[in-house]
């Protein structure tokens, strides 16, 4: 009885498979793909331990595929090669079912790494399933991005995670052959943070921890066998989430010294230097945005830099954005006018473009009246005049009403004296 327990009871039909319904339930975007075998290229997003392996390997059977699988960790070029080789002699010329080569970790592969995958997706050799923890838009590149669908894998609900217990606790041989007594579960599904695999070493480590035949699950159990073997930082569970939080409070608070407190935890927890970053990079533009449009410099740049250079070093140059970001000026005057025209387009929908500012590349265009009237402001005093940019049907609405600040109240009165009373900034 070497092999886990999470092994031992993976599912093998979707019949099995717990959680994802928005994706493999009755009405799952991927059902009705599924029961066809009309199977495009994937990726799996989502944090450990909610089914992307399984998924991929349940997919393979239901549509009676040959099945390939690598790892980005220990995986280079070379190897991609000789598996997309394998597949296309598998797939055969006289077939729609393509072999399924699965990547897992694929965010960890290098652009020259998913590069030689391009060719052999876009001709059909293999259909990609690829599963990662990070933001595809991020970590993979447009290219390949491109030739697939992304589906978002949630992490396990209370109902899913006790559900995967009960499954256990019935199909596992030697979970059958004990009796056990799920007499509390808070503590256990708590631990677990949503990760289906964690519960169920969790759930294994607590039964080979006691000898009788007759176990009794309790809280206190958990938290006094438990306890000693999970980390003070969990990188994929609730308090992962917590001291991001916290820390992107911090720095909007402007205290700097809770964000670097913050910031301290995730580093000594293992955080992703790259996931530290890039949460500065939008709280620059969201948070600060033109109070501070330096903000964003800086932001971008330690992205950049901690990229390069990763730990230990780049804890300083965190450490530096964080504290810079947390003692600049505020505003989300940017942020919520992106939201508020958004909106304004979904109530409004497709206004028309007024005349004098289309595009009139042809005669026909120009026939029309595209352009007619297009006032050009360099060509008037002080690089200005009054014209109608919005459509008629919305015109005069405000989207931009600038934070008060330094920095924005000299734009607010620039703006003023230039628009007058057209809108309110």
């Amino acid at each position: 009885m070497n092999e886990p327990l999470a092994e031992r009871i993976r599912p093998k039909t979707l019949e099995d498979y717990v959680s994802q319904n928005h994706l493999v339930g009755k009405n799952g975007s991927l059902t009705h793909q599924i029961e066809t075998g009309v199977i495009p290229s994937l990726i799996f997003w989502g944090p450990p331990g909610t089914g992307k392996t399984t998924l991929a390997n349940i997919i393979a059977v239901e549509s009676q595929r040959p099945f390939y699988t690598l790892s980005a960790i220990n995986s280079g070029v070379k190897d991609i090669r000789e598996v997309i080789e394998k597949a296309k002699q598998s797939g055969g010329i006289f077939t729609t079912k393509n072999p399924i080569l699965f990547i897992d970790e694929i965010h960890r592969f290098s652009k020259s790494q998913q590069d030689s995958l391009l060719g052999a997706v876009e001709k059909g050799w293999v259909t990609l399933i690829g599963a990662t923890t990070e933001n595809p838009s991020f970590e993979v590149i447009p290219a390949l991005l491109s030739r697939c669908q992304v589906y978002i894998l949630n992490s396990f609900s209370k109902e899913d995670l006790e559900a995967l217990l009960q499954r256990a606790m019935n199909t596992d041989q030697f979970l059958k052959s004990k009796k056990i007594q799920l007499k509390e579960t808070e503590a256990l599904l708590r631990l677990s943070g949503g990760d289906g695999r964690k519960l169920l070493n969790i759930f294994e480590l607590l039964i080979n921890a006691d000898s009788g035949d007759e176990i009794i699950i309790t809280d206190e159990i958990v938290m006094q066998k438990v306890q000693k073997n999970t980390v003070l930082y969990d990188k994929t569970g609730e308090q992962h989430y917590d001291i991001v939080s916290a820390f992107i409070k911090s720095i909007r608070g402007s205290d700097p010294n809770a964000a670097v407190y913050w910031l301290a935890r995730m580093i000594e927890g293992g955080e992703d230097v790259k996931f530290i970053a890039r949460r500065m990079l939008i709280l620059a533009s969201e948070d600060i945005g033109n109070a501070n449009p330096t903000a964003l410099v800086i932001a971008n740049a330690t992205f950049q830099a901690v990229t390069t250079i990763g730990y230990p070093e780049a804890r300083i140059i965190l450490s530096q954005c964080a504290t810079y970001l947390a003692c600049s000026a505020k505003s989300n005057a940017s942020y919520m006018a992106i939201n508020k025209a958004q909106q304004q387009v979904k109530e409004t929908g497709d206004l028309p473009v007024p005349l004098p500012i289309r595009n009139a590349p042809t005669k026909l265009m120009k026939d029309l009246g595209y352009g007619d009237g297009y006032a050009y402001a360099h060509d008037f005093e002080n690089n200005f005049k009054i014209a109608e940019f919005l459509p008629e049907e919305i015109s005069g609405t405000t989207f931009y009403k600038l934070g008060n600040n330094a920095r924005e109240n000299n734009m607010k009165e620039f703006l003023k004296k230039r628009w007058k009373n057209k809108y309110e900034f």
